[in-house]
């Protein structure tokens, strides 16, 4: 008894220092985000009016959900390519970011610099990178450089075009291949993952997998029955993360599509309502996922 309680007023302290971590999270929202938050959901029922200096928002039911549906062309098309873009992107940088940090946690030559080059773009992703994703000059020139040098010869393109000819699976390697072409937009997008499954795996005991090789478990059955079970809760953590930050990435055609509609139409109301049904979709989207991957995840203390 006496050694639950223990246990008990242990978590209670964990519990305290992780909400006295997010405390700024949580004021700085309440103060700065809760009364938008309400204003924008208001507006997507309405029609504001804008006036020198001030907007009257004049109530209107569903009107700007049904144009957002029946109404715009565009809307439905963009919300079903994006989500199908998030997901199979989100599990790619998952993927990705799984085994690149399988490989970090190993010790060879020249570990900490592969692990910076990996890192840096988390680091310098509001400076350089930012910059050299806006203004891709440099990048257009060293494309075009490397096109001249390789004599327009792709080897991707080249066995797509095989695949293709050959009517296996053509949309499945279509998507395939489309993420190989977009790798570095895979690799810039998996730092924060990479870090994290790496924190995971330097928690997981060595002594573990010397055990489980003396009973005779291959490299290939301690990554199923250690690896993936003791560092499965930093799935659904990536998961979320990955895409939380997919869904507000600035090439998105939802987001531009609504900037549009608010920016140069300057119509309020429907991208109010546009964005609320992005935001929910995205939403359920999570809540659904989230609970598929928590029936798989192994806690343990």
């Amino acid at each position: 008894m006496k050694k639950r309680k223990k246990y008990v007023g242990l978590e209670k302290r964990k519990a305290k220092a992780g909400y006295a971590f997010i405390s700024p999270f949580i004021i700085g929202f309440a103060l700065f985000m809760v009364k938008p938050l309400f204003q924008s959901l208001y507006m997507s029922f309405c029609e504001v009016e804008l006036g020198a200096g001030n907007f009257n928002p004049v109530f209107q039911g569903l009107v700007n959900y049904r144009n957002a549906f029946l109404v715009d062309p565009e809307y439905n098309r963009l919300l079903t390519e994006e989500i199908t873009r998030m997901m199979i992107y989100s599990a790619a940088i998952i993927v990705f970011s799984f085994f690149v940090a399988l490989i970090l946690n190993q010790e060879f030559k020249g570990r900490a610099l592969v692990r910076a080059i990996f890192f840096l773009p988390v680091i310098l992703s509001s400076g350089v990178i930012v910059g050299l994703e806006s203004n891709n000059q440099l990048m257009a020139n060293l494309a075009a450089t490397i096109e001249q040098t390789t004599e327009n010869i792709s080897i991707t393109q080249a066995l797509e075009e095989i695949l293709r000819t050959s009517g296996v699976g053509t949309r499945a390697f279509e998507t395939v291949f489309e993420i190989i072409n977009n790798i570095y937009d895979v690799a810039i997008s998996s730092g924060i993952q990479i870090i994290i499954f790496l924190s995971g795996l330097q928690t997981i005991s060595s002594s573990m997998y010397e055990a489980a090789q003396i009973e005779g478990c291959t490299r290939w059955e301690s990554l199923w029955k250690i690896t993936f079970p003791m560092i499965s809760s930093l799935f659904l953590v990536n998961w979320i993360y990955t895409v939380v930050d997919f869904s507000m990435r600035s090439d998105n055609a939802v987001i531009e599509k609504i900037q549009k509609v608010m920016i140069s139409q300057m119509k309020y109301g429907p991208a109010s309502a546009m964005s609320w049904v992005y935001f929910l979709l995205i939403l359920a989207f999570i809540g659904v996922t989230s609970f598929i991957i928590s029936r798989r995840v192994y806690y343990y203390d």
